[in-house]
């Protein structure tokens, strides 16, 4: 398999020189974890506070990660990245609220941008979260398999009510939709609601996606599982496979409630598995359509492999590579230049609300050896080139 991701002239051709020099900045920024974490807190003080930051942030942090404040601010950015092949994935990143009013708020914001998928070839997928469109606590309970009381089942009729109003829309529209996964004492009852949402709207191709953490060392055999459900019931599945993004917190409770903890013993085991997993739903085709999350190159290029292997057209609409905005350039407009289906997270929401958002980012960038680096290499290398 050819390595193309050195050819950073591609991977860097819609950033100015400006551009360039900002993403350079933060990235040495990021690779100091201290550093981060002081300026975390120093950010979470001053929203507290009040302090008049939000310029500071949209400036510099907010513009790499984010596409805007609202969805018809990422319209430039959308289009931009469209001109080299690269699709958005316009996600509405406000965190889960514990109250209704956010929660239909949300339910109104995902149902706006599926409108803008339908409209736009540039946008092939929506998204939103679970907690989203309903409480952590309530979808907690229900995977401890835990009684509701009245008061709750009204909830979590509503909550399913937000679920299936959104996977309807989705299906009527003919466009396709990612739901998020979250922590893994959750996502039982998650689960099984964006199932019931497969079987009722996903009978003749994947419009709803799950997604499935695979540096949890179970989540193969759930979906071999969900495979066998499928062939059983008759419904196609959508899968988004990630690594992860809630590592040390799932090794935290796991120790502190006593109980084994779902992540896989090394970042070895969990490439291997989130390999595995991409490798069976290639040979799975026919049920299974794949969004690969990943700014791992190596997964990248096996995923490359085994579609060459297979005889699978790089532009095959079951298989899209996604990466987030602001990261793994390299990887993504490398990937659309050989004529890939690959999609951009696009982040949006108020600068305030989408802070505990791209904190998560940064503190993930520090965590995960070698990414950090990584980015500031190649955007070194293209500094060069263009002899800034």
């Amino acid at each position: 398999m050819k390595k193309i991701f050195e050819d950073t002239e591609t991977a860097f051709a819609l950033k100015s020189d400006s551009e360039l020099e900002r993403a350079y900045f933060l990235f040495k920024m990021i690779a100091n974890e201290p550093l981060v974490r002081i300026g975390s807190a120093i950010t979470n003080f001053a929203f507290k506070a009040h302090l008049p930051v939000d310029k500071l942030i949209r400036a510099t942090v907010f513009d790499h990660f984010c596409g805007g404040v609202n969805e018809f601010d990422c319209l430039p950015t959308v289009d931009k990245m469209y001109r080299k092949n690269v699709c958005s994935v316009l996600d509405y990143s406000v965190e889960g609220k514990e109250t209704e009013h956010p929660l239909d708020l949300a339910l109104d914001m995902v149902l706006k941008v599926l409108d803008f998928v339908k409209e736009k070839d540039a946008i092939p997928f929506a998204v939103f979260k679970p907690t989203g469109y309903g409480r952590f606590a309530l979808f907690k309970k229900i995977s401890e398999g835990k009684s509701l009381t009245d008061t709750e089942q009204a909830e979590w009729g509503r909550v399913v009510a937000r679920f299936d109003k959104t996977c309807k829309k989705a299906h009527d529209l003919d466009v396709s939709l990612l739901i998020d996964s979250e922590e893994s004492w959750m996502q039982d009852a998650a689960d099984a609601l964006i199932e019931d949402m497969m079987r009722k709207y996903n009978q003749k191709k994947a419009i709803v996606f799950n997604t499935l953490q695979m540096y949890r060392w179970d989540r193969m055999d759930y979906l071999k599982g969900l495979k066998s459900k499928a062939e059983k019931d008759g419904f196609k599945i959508g899968i988004k496979a990630v690594r992860g993004a809630y590592m040390e917190k799932e090794n935290e409770r796991a120790e502190e409630k006593g109980y084994p903890t779902p992540i896989c013993a090394s970042k070895q085991e969990t490439d291997a598995n989130f390999d595995r997993a991409v490798e069976y739903m290639v040979e799975n085709l026919d049920v299974i359509s794949l969004f690969a999350g990943t700014h791992n190159e190596d997964s990248c290029y096996r995923l490359m492999e085994l579609m060459e292997e297979k005889q699978i057209a790089n532009d095959d609409p079951r298989i899209w590579f996604g990466q987030l905005y602001g990261m793994s350039d390299h990887i993504s407009f490398n990937l659309s230049d050989k004529g890939y289906n690959v999609a951009k997270y696009l982040p949006f929401g108020p600068v305030r609300d989408v802070m505990p958002y791209l904190i998560r980012r940064a503190d993930e960038n520090t965590s995960v050896a070698g990414q950090t680096t990584r980015e500031v290499a190649l955007l070194k290398k293209e500094r060069k080139r263009r002899k800034i």
